[in-house]
């Protein structure tokens, strides 16, 4: 369909973000969720956590080779700062621009900016994930490998910077919706495995994007469950409402089963339509077959 919904808040019979640790995921169940929540028109939101990530980090390994933070005056130090310079930095998120420390004597440049380090894909992992789920022990530690033992910054450092990244994707996620009405909401979802306990079950990470009045589309949420659950979708869209989302004229979006009935409930008087994309893709076999006995086309 080319647009990704983004359900916001994970409902408790769902998979609430701060239950993580009885869900682990496979790092291409990782991976299916990155690129779902990429696609959620959430570019800027992302790029700029990145940006904060990648500068906090650039900041610790520069205190951890200087041996002092900003404005920290310590005995025998022969290192002092001298501002910043900017630098873009190419990321999975887009060009963002970051600020280099600079020394007063001697230079500095951080390790992980290296090229082969790649560490804003491992940072990019922290943040997608953390919006999902919360940030994980896992993905902090596969974090510090990506910097590598040169950059010097201690793993409770990284782990520090991580949880404050937290903080701010969990404002971002609960944040008010009662800014705007969204009279269309898209739904989409990944499905990818997931173990809960000692089970190894697909589930699906469903994303919903809303578009506003004055059309403007704007990521509004995102949960992990059976998409084909009626009690899942009703506890997703209870989730949204109780956030502020109003207006809702339709909902488009695969054919989940109790979707339906959860739209129809939640949202009074409100429409839900099929994804035209989707509806094409599995009907187009017999489309051929129509058009070559002269039948007209489906509407969605």
């Amino acid at each position: 369909m080319g647009h990704r919904v983004v359900v916001s808040e994970l409902p408790t019979k769902v998979t609430h973000r701060k239950t993580h640790n009885a869900m682990t995921q496979d790092h291409s169940a990782l991976l299916a969720q990155l690129d779902a929540l990429k696609s959620a028109d959430a570019g800027a939101v992302f790029a700029e956590l990145i940006r904060a990530g990648l500068q906090q980090l650039i900041e610790a390994e520069a205190t951890a080779t200087i041996g002092a933070g900003r404005y920290e005056r310590t005995e025998g130090r022969a290192v002092h700062r001298n501002g910043h310079r900017p630098k873009t930095v190419s990321t999975n998120a887009g060009d963002i621009e970051v600020q280099i420390p600079k020394l007063r004597a001697g230079s500095f440049f951080p390790s992980l900016l290296e090229r082969r380090r790649r560490i804003d894909k491992a940072l990019h992992a922290v943040i997608m994930e953390a919006y999902v789920h919360g940030v994980s022990t896992r993905s902090v530690d596969d974090l510090v490998a990506a910097m590598g033992v040169q950059a010097g910054v201690s793993k409770s450092e990284v782990s520090r910077i991580c949880a404050g990244l937290d903080r701010e994707i969990e404002a971002f996620r609960t944040r008010s919706l009662t800014h705007t009405e969204f009279p269309y909401v898209f739904c989409d979802a990944t499905f990818c495995k997931v173990r809960i306990g000692a089970h190894v079950v697909s589930q699906a990470l469903v994303v919903a994007t809303g578009v506003s009045i004055d059309g403007t589309r704007e990521l509004l949420g995102a949960a992990v469950g059976d998409s084909e659950s009626y009690e899942f979708w009703r506890e997703f869209l209870v989730s949204l409402k109780a956030r502020g989302l109003r207006g809702v004229h339709l909902v488009i979006s695969d054919a989940h089963a109790g979707l339906k009935a959860a739209v129809a409930q939640q949202f009074t008087g409100s429409s839900w339509q099929r994804c035209r994309v989707h509806f094409m893709r599995i009907n187009r076999p017999s489309w051929s077959g129509s058009r070559g006995r002269g039948g007209g086309g489906v509407a969605a």
